[in-house]
């Protein structure tokens, strides 16, 4: 039989395996329980990346109790309920769905993270912290347990095969050294050249460092923002599984960038 669980209790789990309070002036999204239940114990977690309309109702039809999330519905400022903002907390409310939101402490944390999934994924022996934002490091870099071409390294980061928004081949063939850090990283891309990586992994490209990673002779893969974050989510999922043997059912709304 399996178990049920309030949203404080779980709160207090997500606290101790995850570094939620070390982020409080880093980062801009209200990182923990932002939409509380009525009380009611909790007897599935749904996990998703964002917390979009569809990820709610699909949770609500999926008997959810909770959404963990890694971006949110909160960040940084008050927002009018109104328009699609009104509606996603409606939908949590009918539903009596609680939300869990966790943003950077995600990608950065060393075992349940996306960038450490991501380091793995692609093989980086002794990951080392990489790619200050903030005033954090919230990726890792290394070399690599073998040379991998763009295309191995794309393959090796893919989620459920789904093709890369772009792979730029500005360096050498074979990439014995890598820097990941998931999502919206285009910018770091930068501190990878200077840091002497042959491969920067991230989500998104960005005009504004394009002639910077061609001149470097960085080679870059945009992953996606959305199929590089995939991994911190499900690597929770997991952990929760396995803590409270509490039903979990990971729910895949990618949006293709």
């Amino acid at each position: 039989m399996t178990s049920a669980v309030s949203a404080s209790a779980l709160d207090s789990f997500f606290r101790t395996i995850l570094d939620i309070e070390g982020f409080d002036s880093a980062d801009a999204s209200m990182n923990g329980l932002q939409a509380d239940n009525d009380g009611s114990e909790i007897k599935k977690i749904v996990f998703a990346v964002d917390a979009n309309l569809e990820s709610i109702k699909r949770c609500a039809a999926a008997g959810g109790g909770m959404l963990f999330v890694h971006h949110g519905l909160f960040w940084g400022k008050p927002l009018a309920l109104r328009g699609p903002h009104r509606s996603r907390l409606k939908a949590l409310l009918d539903h009596n769905i609680a939300l869990y939101a966790v943003h950077l402490p995600l990608d950065k944390d060393p075992k349940l993270g996306n960038n450490a999934a991501l380091a793995e994924l692609l093989g980086i022996e002794d990951p080392r912290p990489f790619g200050l934002y903030h005033g954090r490091k919230i990726g890792y870099k290394g070399r690599l347990k073998k040379s991998l071409t763009l295309d191995e390294a794309a393959r090796a980061v893919s989620f459920m095969g789904r093709p890369p928004l772009g792979l730029y081949p500005f360096g050498a063939e074979q990439n014995k050294s890598c820097a990941v850090i998931s999502g919206g990283g285009a910018r770091e891309a930068v501190q990878a050249a200077e840091e002497g990586a042959d491969l920067y992994v991230t989500g998104e490209m960005s005009h504004a460092v394009y002639h910077e990673a061609l001149e470097a002779r960085l080679n870059i893969i945009a992953g996606g923002h959305y199929s590089t974050e995939v991994w911190g989510v499900r690597r929770v999922m997991e952990e929760c599984a396995a803590r409270f043997n509490i039903d979990v059912e990971f729910i895949d709304v990618p949006t293709g960038l």
